[in-house]
């Protein structure tokens, strides 16, 4: 299909194809063409801000870098001439020139770029099926290089647009009917060949990789068992069709010693894998069974023998033959995963699995110290192990949000340093992807946290921690509608992590959704996790006694799961409990005086804390509506501790919603980023148009 021909072109004075050379034509067809290259390029970047004007000596400097800028400014304005002239041949009078801006006329344009995004939001899949096709893997305005200031501006918007076109195919996918979503996921790939995507269908099979029984009568470190469940999980994930269950939500239910039904129930999930492994002075033995989660009957089973050498070269072997047995008895194909970049040293694997496990003793002091000396060792042994340095990446994010570090910037900026690694060893390192996105929000650059996190969805959708990311930025940025799907796939992947049942409370309470958010507290409640979004959900729905009851309930996760304010020493129980309660009546009584007082402590601990951004004080300053505090912390300091505070600025509530009502909230907003990522992936559900265009 020609763009000329495109069936659901906008219509306009002027045509671009901006994917591949930059092409223009009249409305009537007609080709327009420019001789000189930075009079193309200048209506390029037009096209590609088509509701901005932008400054011209902006312009100068990006297209004529060398010159000085009186000399660079004379060539634009000759440019701009000469553009006038060649489109006025045409009868097109778009271009709007004034002395300090340039732009194209609103409502007269027209691209291969805008037809795209239009069609995948249309609901009709065969049109986007089309264009994706038609325009195929070209870069956005290929060319030779022009200079590095325009080189580094073009490929940062080949970035953007590109992590708009997958969040736009993302959202396609998941409202299409099933023959049209295989159609459509094909055509993604035309474009973007490493995409996948996890579609929430009702006749998806769910599987859970338990952990194996090792019985060892030889002695000495053998951690073969925890190798193979990891290979099985990696690549089961891999397989479309199949959604498998998170590990942290496994090892969580399994450690409760329920039934084989009961573990398929409580992780949601129509089939299980089991299995063990015996080593004696003969060689090793693995059986493997596929188990029907509604039943806990056998469907499929296979032994496997060998010398530990055997199975440790042959992960290959046995994610092909296994891989593709249980594909079989469940009658599905086995689509080939992406590879992964494993290493071939058994002490740097070893090492990589004993780090892992300590990583998911969220809660155990010392567990992600412990975890990151290990990762280190393995990648002294083996530096080109890609996911050893992904796991070191989430191992220094995960010590800045949830211990009590006062470096959380800086664990951060080591996590990113990591994941970059992982990255350049492996693209394909999906998680990798959100944890730079993460890192950028301390950045204060959350437009860019967006792209990474879209990224890291498109590259590893089968991820939970990956879902989660995702949802979790959307709903930084007030954007719980469009968030609420990844949430809820967080939860479906991970059913027994309460973190992920945080997000789902907030994200119902963000869509008016009181009830289904009560629901998602109690449940987080019940795993035996911190009250707090339990307590706020009764405040959104007006009982505050129960509101009050709930967060007086968590002190006793102080100290453990619910983690001390880094510096401060340990409270007695008496000064906990009095706290507890002083605060409870500040936030959920409903009492303005019990507010104000709990207010003025904030600011207290404020000025006198080890870090005065801890999320003990922001917290509880959004849920109260203590707009000036919140607005202070957030324009100095983000880190991966508070930062998941600011999915609850956008609770429509009195007083949580002063901050967002606030007249300086906007100044704040564009301090911090958010307002550029609005205007790059549209505004939040509660501030649905910019207010100062209004």
């Amino acid at each position: 299909m020609g763009y000329a021909n495109a069936a659901v072109a906008a219509q306009g004075s002027l045509k671009a194809s901006l994917f591949g050379e930059f092409r223009l034509e009249a409305a009537d067809g007609e080709p327009i063409l420019l001789s000189n290259r930075r009079a193309s390029l200048l209506l390029a970047i037009l096209f590609l801000e088509p509701d901005h004007a932008i400054d011209r000596e902006s312009l100068a400097r990006l297209l004529w870098p060398d010159r000085f800028l009186p000399q660079a400014k004379a060539s634009l304005r000759q440019c701009l001439l000469d553009l006038k002239r060649k489109l006025a041949e045409h009868r097109i009078d778009n271009l709007m020139v004034s002395r300090a801006e340039v732009a194209l006329a609103p409502g007269s344009l027209a691209c291969d770029l805008f037809d795209l995004e239009a069609a995948l939001s249309s609901g009709d899949p065969q049109a986007a099926i089309e264009f994706l096709l038609e325009i195929g893997n070209r870069p956005l305005l290929q060319g030779p290089s022009l200079n590095a200031e325009f080189d580094e501006w073009i490929t940062t918007r080949r970035d953007h647009v590109d992590a708009r076109l997958r969040a736009a195919l993302s959202q396609a996918i998941q409202n299409t009917s099933k023959t049209g979503r295989e159609r459509l996921l094909e055509a993604a790939r035309a474009r973007f060949p490493s995409y996948r995507t996890f579609n929430r269908v009702a006749d998806q099979t769910t599987i859970a990789v338990l952990p194996f029984g090792q019985f060892d009568s030889v002695g000495g470190q053998l951690f073969l068992a925890e190798g193979i469940v990891d290979e099985l999980t990696d690549r089961l994930a891999g397989i479309q069709g199949i959604a498998v269950a998170g590990r942290t939500s496994v090892i969580a239910t399994v450690d409760k010693s329920r039934t084989l039904t009961e573990i398929a129930t409580d992780l949601g999930v129509s089939h299980l894998i089991e299995g063990e492994v015996r080593r004696d002075e003969h060689g090793v033995e693995v059986r493997i069974a596929l188990i029907s989660g509604q039943t806990g009957t056998q469907v499929w089973s296979d032994r496997l023998t060998g010398s530990v050498e055997d199975f440790f070269e042959s992960r290959k072997v046995i994610s092909a033959n296994i891989i593709a047995a249980i594909c079989r008895a469940l009658g599905l194909a086995a689509s080939p995963a992406p590879s992964r970049r494993m290493t071939s040293d058994r002490e740097a694997y070893a090492l990589f699995l004993q780090a892992r496990a300590m990583s998911q003793r969220i809660g155990v002091e010392g567990a992600f110290e412990k975890a990151i000396e290990f990762l280190k060792q393995a990648l002294e042994i083996d530096p080109e192990f890609a996911e050893c340095w992904t796991a070191l990446a989430n191992a220094h994010i995960m010590t800045a949000a949830i211990t009590p570090s006062l470096e959380r910037v800086e664990e951060s900026a080591e996590a990113a340093r990591c994941a970059q690694r992982a990255i350049a060893l492996d693209p394909g390192q999906g998680h990798a992807f959100s944890i730079l996105g993460i890192d950028e929000w301390t950045r204060f650059n959350p437009a860019r946290a967006l792209e990474m996190a879209f990224e890291a969805y498109a590259r590893d959708p089968n991820d939970a921690d990956v879902c989660s990311r995702l949802g979790s930025c959307l709903l930084y940025l007030g954007k719980a509608r469009e968030a609420l799907p990844y949430v809820e796939e967080a939860v479906d992947r991970d059913p027994a992590y309460p973190r992920n049942y945080a997000m789902l409370t907030s994200a119902y309470l963000g869509i008016g959704e009181v009830e289904k958010a009560l629901k998602a507290g109690q449940r987080m409640a019940d795993m035996g996790a911190p009250t707090v979004w339990l307590a706020l959900a009764h405040l959104v729905a007006g009982d505050h006694e129960a509101a009050m009851k709930s967060h007086f309930d968590t002190r006793v996760y102080l100290g453990s799961t619910l983690m001390r304010p880094p510096g401060m020493p340990p409270m007695d129980d008496a000064a906990r409990d009095a706290y507890f309660a002083f605060a409870a009546r500040g936030i959920y009584s409903g009492n303005e005086a019990d507010r104000v007082a709990y207010c003025q402590m904030l600011d207290g601990l404020h000025a006198t804390m080890p870090d005065p951004y801890d999320s003990t004080i922001v917290f509880p300053a959004i849920f109260m509506g203590h707009s000036d505090l919140v607005m202070k912390i957030y324009s100095e300091r983000i880190h991966p501790a508070n930062m998941f505070g600011l999915m609850n600025l956008w609770i429509d509530i009195d007083p949580i919603n002063r901050t967002i009502r606030h007249p300086d909230f906007m100044a704040f907003a564009e301090r911090i980023g958010l307002i550029e990522a609005w205007d790059r992936f549209g505004w939040p559900d509660l501030i649905p148009a910019d207010p100062r265009t209004a």
